[in-house]
């Protein structure tokens, strides 16, 4: 399992000032009121940034970042990614798993016969759905709904599955 969590992408800056925009990357874009600090990933590097200030413009989200006060300090990052510490995700309800965690997970039927591995997930407003590479090559979409998805083992790195007629 991976211990950062990407909750958004620094689109582009936002005035003079320092600020950023952020293409959020997660369910609920109002946690980053809560959040104090996040990581940079700038290729070469992580580094924990200081959140001081959050605005919401359209569907994005303003950061401003302590130390980082005029746009040619934030203008290279640009297109980085920023995430939080798995302690610092939201809580998963029942049922709803961080994404990150089902990339690659083994998918078998009920038979236990596998499937192959989960590559992808597509978010299509009405429920997810696994994109699984099969073994022998070619993809199966599966939708996330409780009739296709019969078990899930994060720890196991498995999930048991219901393939429709159909699919």
């Amino acid at each position: 399992m991976e211990d950062l969590l990407q909750v958004g992408a620094i689109a582009n800056t936002h005035g003079v000032r320092g600020e950023v925009k952020v293409f959020p990357m997660t369910d609920d874009a109002g946690r980053f009121r809560k959040l104090k600090h996040v990581i940079l990933d700038t290729g070469t590097k992580k580094k924990e940034l200081e959140i001081t200030q959050v605005k919401f413009f359209k569907n994005l989200v303003i950061l401003k970042f302590r130390g980082y006060d005029t746009m040619n300090e934030v203008e290279p990052l640009k297109g980085m990614p920023l995430y939080v510490t798995r302690e610092n995700a939201v809580e998963c309800g029942e049922d709803e798993y961080f994404i990150a965690d089902l990339i690659g997970i083994s998918v078998v039927d009920e038979q236990e016969k596998s499937l192959g591995e989960i590559k992808d997930v597509l978010s299509t407003g009405a429920n997810d759905v696994y994109v699984i590479e099969k073994p022998g090559g070619g993809e199966l979409l599966l939708p996330a709904i409780k009739e296709c998805v019969l078990q899930v083992d994060i720890k196991g790195r498995r999930m048991q599955v219901h393939v429709l007629e159909g699919l």
